[in-house]
């Protein structure tokens, strides 16, 4: 069905009295826009409101990892700018070492092209978008409710937009979040820079990343080559800013990089949920950012975001056929755990991993850059032939290693 089809079959139905949607969701990036995909794709009405107009800048790193990729909606062409087949390590500048790999490990691309490209998959789903649209706030009770399997969303503007159901994914700081009570424990800070450079500088780059671990404990560096751009940013726990900052200037200087003036300077603040956050609320269920889902040790949120939202568009689906509280309440439940089942399994493993790389981030460099297996394990992850948290279950030695190292502290 096409975007134009599917709005003028909305409109239809509103002039014989059926004014609600079956599906709203809040938030045009990875999340939403796979949500829309998912429930459009199951022959709903679906409404994707975001607030800014599309395509706009995000500040992300861009890697595409294998999970990303297989989540994507089939025919998804990936805007890719390089495909990585090499990565340098280096422990806060030292001890410099870089793998090379036959096969792609995985690719980098530019968030506004890609987010652009998700929601016109959505689109093309039957899902019908408005940009510009910015939520105030979502109502489950109350006069703006007409009846008990609605949900209202109030608009800035103070338009009502009326939904059997809703998904959140207007980011960790939204709106959709506050109203379900959602609960974080791991806040982190990312500075990054996009930073033009001439041709034989990016020649050098093409192909190949740099991952340094950081100064500050549990904070690490990445340079992503994007043809005659080079995406260079650092992440650390919140509550360091300056020293931070002052990662990212020492980082960039270090590279070579600190007489060519950034296109773009940002930061953001990556958010990751506590074991008991809600997942949902009534008819009102999160994804990706705006439910705190994401790997707490690197701080990957696309593929988090992709599969979450698939599985949010897909439950959302059937809490709108839900008839009563009770149905839709099991429903949202069945959400959780899917969630929980899946990626809140790897955020376990992803939270043990980051206590141990910030005691010893050492290890994790001597590991990564002279033991076979364990660069096979960052490969095959990479690739999406497994996850962290399939490692760890199916691999003995993984486990154990884990284990051992989790005793040692």
């Amino acid at each position: 069905m096409s975007s134009e089809n599917a709005e003028a079959g909305a409109e239809a139905a509103r002039e014989h009295g059926d004014p609600v949607w079956d599906v709203v969701v809040v938030g045009g990036g990875p999340a939403g826009a796979s949500a829309a995909y998912a429930a459009a794709a199951a022959g709903r009405q679906v409404l994707l409101l975001e607030k800014a107009e599309l395509p706009r800048y995000k500040t992300c790193g861009g890697g595409i990892i294998g999970p990303s990729r297989d989540s994507l909606p089939p025919g998804f062409e990936l805007p890719l700018q390089d495909r990585v087949h090499a990565v340098t390590f280096s422990l806060n500048g030292k001890l410099t070492r870089t793998r090379r790999s036959k096969r792609m490990l995985f690719g980098l691309i530019n968030r506004p092209e890609f987010d652009a490209g998700l929601v016109e998959a959505a689109q093309k789903a039957g899902a019908v978008l408005r940009t510009g649209a910015a939520v105030s706030r979502v109502e489950q009770h109350g006069p703006a409710v007409p009846d008990r399997r609605t949900v209202a969303v109030v608009l800035a503007d103070g338009e009502t937009v009326l939904a059997r159901a809703v998904v959140g994914a207007d980011g960790s700081a939204g709106r959709i979040g506050a109203h379900v009570g959602v609960k974080l424990d791991q806040v982190d800070l990312g500075l990054e820079a996009e930073i033009p450079v001439p041709a034989t500088v990016a020649e050098d780059w093409a192909g190949r990343v740099l991952i340094d671990w950081g100064p500050m404990p549990g904070s690490y560096g990445w340079v992503f080559p994007k043809g005659r751009t080079l995406t260079v940013g650092v992440i650390s726990a919140r509550g360091e800013g300056a020293a931070t900052k002052r990662y990212l200037e020492d980082f960039i200087a270090r590279l070579g990089l600190a007489g060519f003036e950034p296109a773009i300077s940002s930061g953001h603040l990556t958010r990751c949920r506590s074991d008991d956050s809600p997942l949902s609320r009534g008819r009102v269920l999160v994804c990706g950012d705006a439910a705190g889902l994401l790997e707490p040790w690197t701080r990957e949120g696309i593929s988090f975001a992709l599969r979450s939202g698939r599985l949010a568009g897909e439950w959302a689906v059937r809490i709108s056929e839900a008839h009563d509280a009770v149905d839709a309440r099991r429903q949202a439940l069945n959400y959780a755990f899917a969630i929980k089942a899946g990626l809140g399994v790897e955020m376990g493993i992803g939270r043990r991993m980051l206590a141990l790389f910030e005691r010893r981030p050492g290890l994790f460099h001597a590991a990564l850059t002279g033991l076979r297996p364990a660069w096979k394990a960052f490969a095959d992850i990479t690739r999406g032939s497994t996850t962290l948290a399939g490692l760890v279950r199916t691999h003995g030695v993984a486990r154990r290693a884990l284990e051992m190292m989790d005793r040692r502290g």
